[in-house]
């Protein structure tokens, strides 16, 4: 499961990039994804509906067993 989450984020990275940002995974666990936002990614106010409706929808519809994703510090 985690190199399909790793493919599947470098398909959402050029679009974080485009506002200098980035996404790492930090694991995966029990159908729980952690992922840690970067750069600008960081403390925006945006960065809550681009994990759920960008980053967590993407790897529900592509990595079977991907029920939730949640950031971490």
């Amino acid at each position: 499961m985690s190199e399909a989450i790793r493919k599947a984020l470098e398909d959402i990275r050029p679009m974080l990039a485009r506002h200098a940002g980035d996404i790492e995974f930090v694991g995966a666990e029990a159908g729980i994804v952690k992922v840690r936002f970067l750069g600008t990614c960081r403390g925006c106010p945006l960065a809550d509906l681009t994990l759920k409706a960008g980053v967590e929808a993407m790897l529900k519809e592509r990595v079977p067993g991907v029920e939730r994703v949640e950031a971490v510090g």
